[in-house]
Formats: structure tokens, C-alpha cells, sequence
């Protein structure tokens, strides 16, 4: 997915956020930890995993409607964070649990390069009728 026309200035053009598969009820991206998602004493801050897990359920729930006439917004988002990190990278790996007409609920898993669960996360995104 070439995302060079509608990630730049945004949260994951600054995050280092990277779309590495978007598929019907499946996404997968990656982000580096370093300077921009550590928190102040050098470890992978919570918020940059949260912002993570809702850019994947975003996108994956974007790839199921027609854009045409809907959006896609993050409605509620819970994470527990399990396992600490100081540099590399993380995946995040997002399942459509719920594909409704007006909400979706995913699943995703934020790993490791050795597949180690460093955060757990389940966002439902609103489905939302464009305005005429």
C-alpha cells in the first residue's frame, strides 16, 4: 500500500508508522521505537502503542466500507500493556472481531521482533455516514 500521499504530516508520518499489509479484516504495521515513541526514561511510551493499535483498526475498518460515503473514527480503545521495550521495532497485528453497519471491534497484538506480546489492545471505530 503506497502511503506516501495520505500519511504525510500526519501521527504516523511522526511515529515512523509503516503500513506492511492491509487486507479485508486483517492489517498489519510496524513502528520503530526510538526518540519519537519513547517516553521520558527511554522505554516504548504506552500512548505511542495505543495510537498504533487505533492506526490499525482505523485503516482495517477504512478497507471494509466505501469511503465514498462513510468515515472511519476511533470510538474506544483499551490496551494492557505487558512486556517493556527500548529500541527496534513492534508489530501490530489487527482482526476484525465485529463488522457492523455502524461500529467494528478489533483485536490487535503489538509483538516484538521475537514475536514477544509487548501490548494487547481491542478498539471499536465507528462507522459514519459522510454528510451530504
Amino acid at each position: 500500500m503506497d502511503q506516501n500521499n495520505w500519511t504525510q504530516h500526519t501521527l504516523m508520518d511522526a511515529l515512523g508508522i509503516e503500513m506492511k499489509e492491509v487486507g479485508k479484516g486483517k492489517v498489519i504495521a510496524e513502528m520503530p521505537v526510538d526518540g519519537r515513541t519513547h517516553q521520558p526514561f527511554g522505554f516504548l511510551h504506552g500512548g505511542a502503542s495505543v495510537a498504533l493499535a487505533e492506526t490499525v483498526a482505523s485503516v482495517g475498518s477504512a478497507a471494509l466500507v466505501d469511503l465514498e460515503h462513510n468515515h472511519c473514527f476511533g470510538l474506544e480503545i483499551n490496551a494492557n500493556h505487558i512486556k517493556a521495550k527500548r529500541d527496534g521495532v513492534v508489530t501490530a497485528i489487527a482482526e476484525v472481531i465485529h463488522s457492523g453497519k455502524s461500529t467494528m471491534v478489533w483485536n490487535i497484538r503489538i509483538v516484538d521482533e521475537e514475536e514477544d506480546l509487548i501490548c494487547i489492545s481491542r478498539c471499536t471505530v465507528a462507522v459514519v455516514p459522510k454528510k451530504k
